[in-house]
């Protein structure tokens, strides 16, 4: 998956706010108006979400969603590996029901890291 291309996608969208955006981070506020989009988006590239799910998250994406804040319920993470790669999408709705954050990571998956 091509983490730039990536990224390029989802700036498309309005975002209330830009925190991050760097070669392997993105962060970003969403409005509630584009966040449907952007779920469609996330789903078109990168599959369904992995959480919330029945099934439990593999101790390494654990650990990565753990870096950067964890996840609970209400949230959702999205998740793909190819090759030497994985992109993680978190989402993190506000409490006032109109804003979300949106964090996506690329990470190498390469154990020599």
């Amino acid at each position: 998956m091509d983490f730039s291309s990536l990224r390029k996608d989802i700036k498309q969208f309005n975002f209330e706010a830009l925190r991050t955006d760097c070669d392997n981070f993105f962060e970003g506020v969403i409005v509630q108006q584009e966040l449907d989009k952007l779920h469609l988006q996330l789903k078109h590239i990168m599959g369904e979400p992995v959480f919330p799910s029945k099934a439990r998250l593999p101790h390494k994406v654990q650990e990565t969603v753990n870096g950067f804040g964890g996840i609970m319920p209400g949230q959702t993470l999205y998740y793909k590996s190819s090759g030497t790669d994985s992109v993680l999408a978190m989402l993190w709705p506000w409490k006032d029901g109109q804003r979300t954050t949106v964090k996506i990571i690329q990470q190498n998956n390469n154990i020599n890291n």
